[in-house]
């Protein structure tokens, strides 16, 4: 898988104990990297760390946050990685309304933070920084977001993660352009669902506390469309866009989106609908015309990955909605949640080859 560009390889973790670094994290010992972590302690609903056992299985565990520079710095360099992932971050929309100066300091001066710390390394290393499909000037079109479309965001998290993409392009340009050892490319993804999230203001979750406490599931914002994928999709992208990246090949040191196909683009109640007719019970309308600004439409166009790095996504909005069922119902009738996630793992790496994904390939190419 990725060419073995992790095996035995140092790859420093931002935000890994959350829900996409859990799943990345036991993706690349999976892999055979040496991962070391860095992040906040896990909040009382991110279990998944834990469950998963990361914190014995990956080579160091360091807890800080991203708004301290020297903590931050100490521990990239301490790692000396070949490759980095940049996921810490506040992540909520609707949480962003209340803390404001927190979300800014995280999303934005967490990537200065981060930026600015690989200056120091004294070897190559290759990064990809995740940001959000809401970094985008949100016009509520029809038609989907090219990397090269205005940043944006209304709401603070949205103009947040717009700010962290211009930070990237201008320690890029600034930096780490020309003859620099370090390569650093941006990712955006669509809205990731899958087993083990249980965020809050999230509608999977909702759903599923809903369901296990046999209720009704409150919705929102049923109309609101989004690009919804299962967590291995994007995870799979920043894998297969850090294994390509290379100085002498500077068309993956820029930003790229890793979103669903077309008829992946649902609406929440479709989304809600259609867990629903897999697990039984209802829901209700819990619009609210007072509530925080949330953006209606929102599409990625995904060509970019799919001719520069020949990525394109392997499961099916009804295989995304199956998985992610099983994960849940799986953990709540006693399953392992490892076994869950590497299961899942192992199922999607097959379908990838099956369906011919370069990245799951021997001798695969971007």
């Amino acid at each position: 898988m990725f060419n073995n560009a992790f095996r035995n390889r140092s790859v420093f973790l931002t935000g890994h104990t959350g829900f996409k670094g859990s799943w990345l994290c036991q993706w690349l010992l999976r892999l055979g990297a040496n991962v070391h972590g860095f992040a906040l302690d896990p909040q009382p609903h991110e279990t998944l760390f834990d469950q998963l056992g990361l914190p014995s299985r990956i080579a160091s565990d360091s807890r800080g946050d991203v708004r301290d520079a020297s903590a931050l710095r100490d521990a990239l360099l301490a790692a000396k990685p070949d490759y980095v992932f940049h996921l810490a971050a506040q992540p909520l929309v609707r949480f962003s309304f209340e803390i404001p100066v927190d979300t800014f300091a995280t999303n934005v001066m967490g990537t200065v933070h981060l930026l600015d710390a690989l200056r120091q390394l004294s070897g190559p290393c290759r990064t990809v920084v995740v940001t959000t499909d809401k970094c985008y000037e949100n016009r509520e079109w029809l038609h989907a977001y090219r990397e090269n479309d205005p940043m944006g965001g209304h709401d603070p998290y949205s103009a947040s993660k717009g700010c962290a993409e211009l930070v990237v392009s201008s320690y890029r340009n600034s930096y780490f352009a020309g003859d620099s050892l370090i390569d650093v490319a941006s990712a955006r993804a669509g809205n990731v669902i899958g087993g083990g999230d249980w965020a809050s203001d999230r509608i999977i979750p909702d759903v599923f506390r809903a369901i296990f406490a046999k209720q009704p599931v409150p919705v929102r914002n049923r109309t609101a469309t989004r690009p919804w994928q299962h967590v291995l999709e994007p995870l799979s992208g920043y894998l297969w866009l850090a294994a390509n990246m290379d100085a002498s090949q500077c068309q993956f040191c820029d930003a790229f989106n890793f979103g669903p196909s077309l008829t992946s683009n649902r609406t929440v109640l479709q989304v809600v609908q259609e867990v629903l007719a897999s697990t039984g019970g209802e829901w209700l309308d819990a619009s609210d015309p007072n509530a925080p600004h949330e953006a209606s439409k929102l599409n990625l166009a995904i060509d970019k990955a799919f001719h520069l790095l020949s990525w394109q996504p392997t499961w099916d909005f009804k295989t995304t909605i199956q998985k992610t069922v099983q994960w849940y119902l799986g953990n709540h009738n006693g399953g392992n949640p490892a076994d869950l996630t590497s299961s899942q793992i192992d199922e999607y790496e097959q379908d990838a080859l099956q369906s011919g994904r370069n990245w799951a390939s021997e001798n695969s190419v971007g």
